[in-house]
């Protein structure tokens, strides 16, 4: 996610479940972190800068089964149906 209190937030309720989050400003970002460490699960923001969250989802699910959760503050039926 490109916005800061958005990823504190999530980060505090991921740590609580014993999880060390890793977080991404912008989709590219994300695919390359993704590469990196490999993580357990995805969370990824449906508007994210220079690649969205449905591309990112859609690279990543090609190579990997790994969860992916997407989220978005978009109330329209089409992006709940993507996601």
């Amino acid at each position: 996610d490109d916005n800061p209190d958005i990823t504190d937030i999530l980060s505090v309720y991921v740590k609580k479940e014993g999880y060390e989050p890793v977080v991404a400003k912008d989709g590219i970002e994300a695919e390359r972190l993704y590469e990196n460490y490999k993580p357990a699960a995805l969370l990824l923001d449906v508007m994210m800068p220079l690649k969205d969250g449905y591309e990112v989802c859609k690279s990543i699910r090609r190579k990997s089964s790994v969860p992916i959760i997407l989220i978005t503050a978009r109330g329209e039926d089409y992006d709940k149906i993507m996601g």
